[in-house]
């Protein structure tokens, strides 16, 4: 566990693709935060020791104030400021090139399978897969960090190998397999999109086999141990750092806490299972939808750390 401190900043909802599986769709109406609110957000995610920041939204590439916003987020004094966003902006040369030297340090682009058949008909905008695709060849080509982000659906986990191979071709640092979070257009479209994770799981398995040699870091999230086994090493809550979440709506200070608490859930059986300390278990929403019967508890003592 990284003993960084992270501000997860919400600039606002507003957006320029229209994901099928969106976690934040609900809160669409409440459109962007002003650069002001956004500024004191910043500074008080500082004083709470925040030492890293991760402008998402929504989407923040579309803001006009975005590199006025990254400037200031580094004159404050933020190690690390990383830019997750759906990478169609990335595809503009100049503007990466704008948005570095306002002081970017990683960038997290979004790409939801290895062909513009599989990724837009998630994202619904049509041209969005060519972007991003040459958004992250631009900012590999300007030496940047680039962490990918794949939300794992119903759509596209058959082609999680394919996307992997894709990744490692196109010279990305990091790619996370992120399943998808049951709620938002994610909920609303629940039989559409979300998969059960039992039959996920070879294909999670085999594109993290393709990356083992590339020398690229790989990551699951959302995943819980008991169907990683073998692949323990690639799970996420292993290097989630401390966090504070902030949008328009609320101020999370302790995220670990809350995901632990009130985003993920448990059921008795984990009590058995020898990652009980280290797992969070999935999403709430899934069991809720799902059940608990693919979840089989692994025997053993329990661990700390893999």
């Amino acid at each position: 566990m990284s003993l960084q401190k992270r501000l997860d900043l919400k600039v606002g909802f507003r957006c320029n693709n229209n994901c099928i599986f969106c976690a934040q769709a609900h809160k669409r109406h409440l459109g962007d935060q002003t650069t002001d609110a956004l500024k004191k957000h910043l500074r008080e995610g500082k004083e709470d020791g925040c030492t890293e920041v991760v402008f998402t939204g929504g989407e923040p590439t579309i803001r006009k104030d975005i590199l006025e916003l990254v400037k200031y987020a580094k004159d404050l004094g933020y190690e690390a400021i990383q830019i997750q966003s759906n990478g169609r902006m990335f595809s503009y040369k100049n503007f990466c090139e704008k948005i570095i030297k306002a002081g970017a340090t990683e960038f997290s682009p979004a790409l939801h399978g290895p062909t513009a058949e599989i990724h837009e008909m998630q994202t619904r905008a049509p041209g969005s897969f060519a972007q991003t695709v040459q958004g992250i060849k631009n900012l590999v080509e300007l030496d940047q960090y680039v962490m990918t982000n794949s939300v794992v659906t119903k759509y596209n986990y058959k082609s999680l190998p394919e996307l992997a191979e894709l990744l490692i071709k196109l010279g990305v640092d990091q790619f996370q397999l992120a399943f998808v979070h049951p709620v938002g257009n994610a909920w609303k479209n629940f039989d559409k999109v979300v998969p059960r994770k039992s039959d996920v799981k070879p294909y999670i398995h085999r594109a993290l086999d393709i990356g083992k040699n590339s020398g690229v870091r790989m990551m699951v999230e959302a995943f819980p141990f008991c169907f990683m086994r073998g692949y323990e090493k690639y799970c996420s809550e292993l290097f989630m750092p401390r966090g504070e979440v902030r949008d328009a709506e609320l101020v999370i200070k302790d995220f670990d806490r809350w995901r632990k608490e009130s985003g993920k859930a448990k059921f008795e059986g984990c009590k058995k299972c020898k990652f009980d300390l280290i797992c969070e278990g999935p999403w709430k929403e899934y069991p809720q939808k799902y059940g608990w019967d693919e979840f089989k508890p692994v025997l053993g003592n329990k661990v700390t750390r893999i």
